[in-house]
């Protein structure tokens, strides 16, 4: 395996997951499809009951250590373009190439890879949110974003409206003192929740998956209060009894690869 070494030389850092993602992406010529920027991350952890998110899941569940977790992804994406085309493609893209994304994810297995599932993701852009069912499979749906990650001010704060529903997901963060980026360590919690390169989804009943590459995260921990949350508890009842166990932010990354969706 090869590792990076921090300043604290008992702390091993991963790299062989995001190694061997890139690898895989430039191994298929063509793979390659879009790359975007994903800023100002902030990854909440929720555990769960296994067999309530199993029913909701289609897909056989990754647990750990028999537990099973929901993240939720609060970021923004910016500069969303094709890998080939340039400027003019580019240009094409700009009406969805940026905005705020909620992302409710889980962690499952399919042909004895582990990966992640999305079972929701809010969009503030209406037209992007028309688009991601048709081309990868995602469970794409408009809502009203407010975020405000200032992660060097110390206050990190958010708010996802589910208008036709009247629901909403409020959150306020702040950053564990000191604050130290890098990436997780190896064999970690942190490191089995967000090292993950593949997405495995369902729409329609026709299931696909699509990978991802970016470097390691540089993440740190965060300290998160939930201040309102029935966006979630109203889409999934079990969601009440969901356990918060912790969250890491990182300011993200200028490029993220993300590749073609491929048919199960």
């Amino acid at each position: 395996m090869t590792c990076t070494i921090a300043n604290n030389l008992s702390d091993v850092f991963t790299t062989k997951a995001s190694s061997a993602a890139r690898e895989r992406m430039l191994s298929r010529r063509g793979e390659r499809l879009f790359v975007a920027g994903w800023e100002r991350v902030l990854m909440m952890h929720f555990e769960v009951d296994a067999a309530a998110l199993q029913r909701a899941v289609p897909f056989q569940l990754d647990l750990y250590h028999g537990r099973a977790f929901v993240s939720l992804v609060a970021f923004t994406m910016r500069g969303l373009r094709p890998c080939f085309g340039g400027k003019l493609t580019a240009l094409l893209f700009r009406p969805i190439a940026s905005h705020d994304f909620l992302n409710v994810r889980t962690y499952v297995r399919q042909g004895g890879e582990p990966g992640i599932h999305f079972i929701a993701e809010w969009l503030s852009n209406r037209l992007a949110a028309t688009l991601g069912p048709a081309t990868f499979g995602l469970p794409y749906r408009h809502g009203r974003i407010q975020y405000y990650h200032d992660w060097q001010g110390g206050v990190i704060r958010g708010r996802v409206t589910e208008q036709r529903r009247g629901t909403a997901f409020r959150y306020l963060a702040a950053p564990h003192q000191p604050a130290s980026f890098h990436p997780c360590k190896v064999g970690s919690l942190d490191e089995w929740l967000m090292e993950r390169y593949i997405a495995f989804n369902s729409a329609g009943g026709w299931k696909r998956s699509f990978r991802v590459w970016h470097p390691p995260w540089p993440q740190c921990p965060a300290k998160v209060a939930v201040l309102e949350n029935s966006l979630l508890t109203e889409n999934w009842p079990w969601f009440a009894e969901a356990n918060l166990i912790g969250a890491n932010y990182s300011d993200g990354f200028d490029e993220v690869w993300m590749g073609r969706p491929h048919s199960l």
